[in-house]
């Protein structure tokens, strides 16, 4: 069956793809969330239900973006120059986005009022089909929507309650000195960039990339701070496909200011991105998190430390594209 995310080909609903050459971005045939949907209009319920059983209706609209035209170029196979390319795409598309009341919108490169004002802008990819991504072609998925989903939720009330606790100081900042100046979770580092098995990690080799300075979205970088960017995503893909030699699985995505909110929620807003790979030993062995993980707390497997020291020895060029490789 043909790819329905190559060049030229017919996607699933009907609709046919251009030929592309650079990243190409489609609303999603299958979007999870609807622009357009009936009100939830609340049910004639008791206190009770009112109280325990509570539900809010959502709209937004999903995006598909390939990473390149190849059917079979992952990040970790990409250019620095194509990676730069993706990293265009998302910033231009969150732009496009951004409530003309938030500070954002003085750096925006869109001039664009968004027709419907979303609130928040989920830019990710779910890597292999470890991790239920249903078409090999490398890509990534954009969910826009009118709430603020409950992770970064979390994280802009902690970054909040440190900036203000902490005299205008930027929670994520200090953290990223901090494990650059401890270097024992320091996985790789350039100008503008950190990327760590942060201290509280979850997942075996799971990672962060940080901004080295404030920096609250991507709008706020130079095209210098693109290409870095860029590295740093090249070097932990490549990394991560190094480590057991082959195709890693995980889910990845972009944290950042959210496109619609409070003067003060935008400035503590601090651009980092996650990534969640479930190896754990090998290619074929992955972590679970069950039983007690699931009831009381999560467990490493290995520590952060060690799995910082053995991505450390991964780095440099890409396992498959060594000589004698097929």
């Amino acid at each position: 069956m043909a790819c329905f995310l190559c060049p030229g080909n017919e996607r699933a609903q009907g609709d046919h793809n251009p030929k592309y050459d650079s990243p190409f971005m489609f609303v999603n045939d299958y979007s999870a969330v609807k622009e357009f949907q009936e009100d939830l209009l609340p049910k004639e319920e008791d206190d009770l239900s009112r109280e325990l059983l509570r539900a809010e209706g959502v709209t937004g609209k999903c995006y598909v973006i390939t990473f390149s035209p190849a059917h079979n170029l992952t990040l970790a196979d990409l250019k620095i120059t194509d990676i730069k390319a993706v990293i265009t795409t998302w910033t231009r598309l969150y732009s496009q986005y951004i409530s003309p009341s938030s500070p954002l919108s003085q750096v925006s490169r869109s001039a664009a009022t968004p027709q419907d004002q979303y609130r928040w802008m989920q830019i990710f990819e779910n890597k292999g089909a470890a991790m239920g991504c249903s078409n090999p072609h490398p890509h990534g998925q954009v969910w826009t929507t009118t709430s603020l989903p409950e992770e970064p939720a979390t994280e802009l009330r902690e970054l909040l309650k440190y900036r203000e606790e902490h005299g205008g100081k930027h929670l994520l900042q200090d953290y990223a000195a901090l494990e650059q100046r401890k270097n024992e979770r320091v996985v790789y580092v350039n100008e503008a960039f950190i990327t760590v098995c942060p201290w509280w990690a979850t997942w075996p080799y799971e990672t962060m990339i940080i901004s080295k300075t404030h920096k609250r979205a991507l709008v706020d970088f130079t095209e210098t701070e693109q290409i870095l960017l860029a590295e740093a995503l090249s070097d932990i893909t490549r990394r991560y496909d190094n480590l057991f030699e082959t195709h890693f699985p995980y889910s990845m995505g972009i944290h950042q200011a959210p496109l619609s909110g409070t003067k003060e929620e935008i400035e503590a807003s601090y651009f980092h991105m996650h990534f969640y790979p479930p190896l754990l030993r090998s290619a074929s062995v992955r972590k679970f998190l069950v039983g007690y993980e699931m009831l009381a707390e999560p467990q490493r497997d290995i520590t952060p430390e060690q799995a910082a020291e053995k991505l450390q020895t991964c780095g440099g060029e890409l396992y498959r594209n060594k000589p004698g490789q097929i």
